[in-house]
């Protein structure tokens, strides 16, 4: 066989094997939809008909496009062009399956197949004849998009939506919910987004600039938004999964209601949304009404998002106004906990029970574990590995994004061109050398390894543009160790990988995403004079 480089894919498939010859797509191409595949005829007849300029008609025969399920993994397909009895079939283990062969049928075809018209006659008709055999490596394939720091209008969520699964990731992790904004309509609670949504001003840069952005920032989404949404999502397969964030990074919620917070510590009426960064004292208040205030919460989200899986962060969470405040040390005592840690754990528990009795799990950070981790919860490991080592070992699900490893809010080269730089510098090749599954670990506690994801926080990116500049290139490098059966780090061509990237460039400027090019940022793309926080070396392996 040929290496699975060869037409340039990425990710990467498990095989790729080619004759020479090549066709091409015509007047004449159908789409022959099999039951199950109705989803990927739809995208294809968008996407694809749109760049080509073809109809895409239904019907079977020589020059479709053949759909099909069949057996194996549910994510899992073969695509065959040139074949004796159809122009392109593809077979996927489900519908899942079918849709990821469509992506690769779409990268077959060029980069002028990202375009939304033709660019010239017979724009991005021509294929390779080609025999594919592709399947996951991990069923959790996601990215995080934090869209409280600052908010990306409804029609950039869409977007980022179809960024994913052009490169065959499969879970958006929505962070909807921060100290510096609530960003989801709940009807019964109005003023989380009427207040809580907005905020007066917004520091520039890292939290120790001294500059400011004076213009009012905010928005949220409808319930009618979020529905288009997971709608959009489920067409690609893929599945949201909200964040609901508490008993932390809760500021925007006591901003908007100050009965939820420490009312016998702080003056929480006197709260605003947070206008900067970092990690926040406001922390939500153990009682009864906040639990169901927020059991409130969570029945409108549940019936917003089908995914099994809900987030509650659990992260961050100071201590502080719990140890002086004498309603939380009462409850304390009430429940006989030994401490404040043990109170979040608490916290983290009601709702894990809450939700299970509603036939959903919680997922949250790593920090969910202090104190106790609550029985059939899984856990997001992001200060590094050793989190999810820990849970894993204990028998509960793990996805692996350290924070050294797959936060693409840290920067991307060293020198001052990079802008506004966080954290340690994160190659294309570094996020490509990535392993998801430690070394060491039992093959028992592996199994609970659910994947892999990245995640972007925008503290300091207060576009679209800026996202796609700190997501891409690497978002494709990471989508390869997500899907992809690689070798070991030290082991993988990256030199191969950069060929392949040569392409895939053509392919995200066709989308128009305004990526770090390989030589460095544009000047357009620069923030002199504004501060970040660089840390200089390796980053420890933790």
């Amino acid at each position: 066989m040929t290496p699975p480089d060869a037409p340039h894919l990425i990710p990467a498939p498990l095989a790729a094997e080619q004759d020479g010859g090549r066709l091409a797509l015509d007047e004449r191409t159908t789409l022959d939809a099999g039951p199950g595949t109705e989803s990927t005829a739809r995208w294809l007849r968008t996407a694809l008909g749109a760049a080509t300029g073809l109809p895409l008609a239904d019907g079977a025969g020589p020059h479709a496009i053949r759909l099909r399920t069949g057996t194996g993994h549910p994510e899992g397909y073969r695509l065959t062009t040139g074949g004796p009895d159809t122009a392109v079939a593809i077979e996927g283990g489900g519908p899942a399956g079918v849709f990821w062969g469509a992506q690769t049928l779409r990268q077959l075809l060029g980069p002028d197949a990202y375009r939304r018209a033709p660019v010239r006659k017979g724009a991005a008709r021509d294929l390779p004849r080609v025999t594919i055999e592709d399947a996951p490596r991990f069923g959790w394939r996601g990215l995080l998009l934090d869209v409280s720091r600052h908010f990306l209008p409804k029609d950039d969520v869409l977007r980022y939506l179809d960024l994913l699964a052009a490169h065959k990731l499969n879970v958006f992790h929505f962070h909807l919910t921060d100290d510096q904004g609530w960003r989801i309509e709940i009807a019964r609670h109005p003023k989380l987004t009427g207040t809580g949504a907005w905020r007066a001003r917004t520091k520039w840069g890292h939290r120790a600039s001294p500059l400011w952005t004076d213009t009012p920032h905010g928005g949220f989404y409808t319930q009618d938004d979020i529905r288009e949404i997971v709608a959009h999502a489920a067409e690609r397969h893929i599945t949201v999964v909200p964040e609901i964030d508490l008993p932390g990074h809760a500021q925007a919620a006591i901003a908007a209601y100050p009965e939820l917070g420490n009312t016998d510590v702080v003056d929480t009426a006197a709260l605003t949304v947070w206008d900067t960064w970092g990690v926040n004292p406001n922390v939500l208040a153990p009682t009864e009404a906040v639990l169901r205030f927020y059991e409130g919460v969570f029945e409108e989200v549940l019936d917003l998002f089908p995914s099994t899986f809900v987030h509650v962060g659990g992260d961050e969470c100071p201590k502080d106004q719990w140890k002086a405040s004498p309603t939380a040390q009462a409850r304390i005592q009430e429940l006989g906990l030994a401490d404040e840690n043990e109170l979040q754990s608490w916290f983290i528990r009601h709702f894990d029970r809450w939700l299970a009795a509603r036939g959903r799990r919680l997922i949250g950070w790593d920090e969910i574990l202090e104190g106790g981790l609550a029985d059939g919860a899984a856990v997001s490991s992001w200060r590094g590995y050793a989190g999810g080592i820990a849970a894993a070992e204990a028998g509960h699900d793990v996805v692996m994004c350290p924070e050294q490893h797959v936060y693409l809010d840290h920067r991307q080269a060293p020198g001052d061109d990079e802008p506004v730089p966080i954290g340690y510098v994160r190659t294309l090749e570094d996020v490509y050398r990535f392993e998801p599954v430690p070394p060491g670990l039992s093959p028992e506690a592996a199994a609970h390894i659910l994947g892999t994801q990245a995640n972007v926080w925008t503290e300091v990116m207060e576009n679209r543009s800026r996202v796609d500049y700190q997501v891409f290139p690497r978002l494709a490098a990471f989508a390869e160790v997500a899907w992809s059966a690689l070798p070991a780090p030290p082991a993988r061509d990256y030199a191969g990988f950069e060929r392949r990237m040569t392409t895939h460039y053509r392919r995200l400027e066709a989308l128009g995403v305004d990526h770090r090019p390989p030589a460095g940022p544009h000047p357009w793309q620069r923030r002199p004079g504004v501060i970040g926080r660089p840390l200089e070396g390796t980053p420890p392996n933790v």
